[in-house]
């Protein structure tokens, strides 16, 4: 096997190897062994070709298929593995002979996968995304459509820690959906809200599903619409799609879904979806989170005040629930203030995640237990908070 054959075999190994030098793979699949993986079968047979020992080469992925053998990608690899020994390859899948549309597919399956491989989560950095987990999730999900990656951050006392991550299809027609059927994935911060068992699912759908909750209230006020927008799985007879294959939801494997599972807390766990994964330093994310926590803890102190000027100037002009605008609320203020010896509000279980829509947006939960002199109550509460004129302002509030 003369140099370019072993260049291009490494190259379209990289490109289906999840983990590469410096990968997460293996802390990826918590309840899920290394040797069940196709990544980990991969892995070894990069180790195999880059000592030139081509028939073990050949070995690990006639294992990979036999293991996999829905695995497209692997048996057009397999493919370009047999025609290397002969003559050189100048692209993935020279010599197949399949529709030219199911090849493009493939390679851009390929380019995808290499691309992860060679462009790795910075060391020591956090989705800026992900300001502050709720402390009763384990776990958040961020993807990266332009990447075809979905990552798995482990909460590790509010701190993100990168656990692992995962190829991913996303929708035919790109990123930023605004209307039904247009099929494209919805860009924002979503929350897991059902898990649907494959007894209950199409084929199509694989090992389940997990619905997010799009369209959120932004997405209303913005007047987008559709619906169904899942996490799902791969019908039994693919093991995976290519990275723009869905009507504008987020597909795994099977193997990957069924891995991942586990860690999906209906109503808790975040999905976060982006374009393209800005990641900052652990400095940044702590002065971004310190500069919005103490706007919020004003706003709360702000309301305790009674003082309904102080307390109405963390409101945009922009403002309104699903029933009042900014006036409104203003006169509802009013009223409660006037009529209240004192006010005190507790918060609890703070979230507080960037939108990856807008960056001057933050999309923050928590659990608010308000008293007064006159009225007590708990309520799980949702605000949109954007950044105007430097300063942070609510857009929205209202319950979770």
């Amino acid at each position: 096997m003369g140099r370019a054959p072993l260049a291009l075999g490494l190259a379209v190994i990289a490109a289906l190897t999840l983990g590469g030098p410096g990968s997460s793979t293996a802390r990826i699949s918590p309840g899920r062994t290394q040797k069940e993986t196709a990544e980990v079968m991969l892995q070894k047979a990069v180790a195999e070709m880059g000592s030139k020992k081509f028939d073990a080469t050949l070995g690990e992925i006639d294992s990979l298929i036999r293991a996999q053998p829905n695995f497209r990608l692997a048996h057009l690899v397999r493919g370009d593995l047999l025609m290397a020994r002969v003559r050189p390859l100048e692209k993935i899948g020279a010599g197949a002979r399949a529709p030219v549309q199911r090849l493009s597919d493939l390679r851009d399956e390929a380019a995808a996968r290499l691309r992860a491989a060679r462009e790795r989560p910075p060391q020591g950095r956090i989705p800026k995304y992900l300001l502050q987990m709720p402390s009763e999730a384990r776990y958040a999900i961020v993807v990266d459509t332009s990447r075809s990656r979905l990552y798995l951050y482990r909460n590790d006392g509010g701190l993100p820690r990168l656990a692992g991550d995962y190829y991913v299809s996303s929708g035919k027609a790109g990123a930023v959906k605004t209307r039904e059927g247009d099929q494209k994935t919805p860009i924002g911060v979503y929350h897991v809200v059902s898990s649907l068992p494959r007894q209950k699912l199409l084929d199509l759908y694989g090992a389940g599903a997990f619905p997010i909750n799009y369209p959120n209230e932004w997405d209303r006020r913005m007047g987008r619409n559709g619906y169904g927008i899942w996490l799902h799985g791969t019908p039994s007879d693919t093991y995976s799609r290519p990275p723009r294959a869905s009507d504008g939801c987020v597909v795994l494997t099977n193997a990957d879904l069924e891995a991942l599972a586990p860690n999906f807390q209906v109503g808790l766990t975040p999905v976060i979806i982006s374009e393209n994964v800005d990641w900052i330093s652990d400095e940044e994310w702590r002065s971004d989170r310190k500069e919005f926590i103490d706007a919020f803890e004003r706003w709360r102190l702000d309301w305790e005040s009674r003082d309904t000027e102080r307390y109405l100037s963390h409101y945009s002009h922009r403002f309104a629930t699903k029933k009042e605008d900014l006036a409104q609320w203003r006169r509802s203020k009013q009223r409660v203030n006037v009529s209240r010896a004192w006010i005190k509000v507790g918060v609890s279980d703070l979230s507080v995640f960037r939108d990856p829509g807008s960056e001057n947006m933050m999309v923050v939960e928590f659990q608010q237990d308000y008293r007064s002199s006159a009225l007590a109550n708990v309520m799980k509460k949702r605000q949109y908070w954007l950044r105007e004129g430097g300063r942070w302002r609510i857009v929205y509030e209202g319950a979770a």
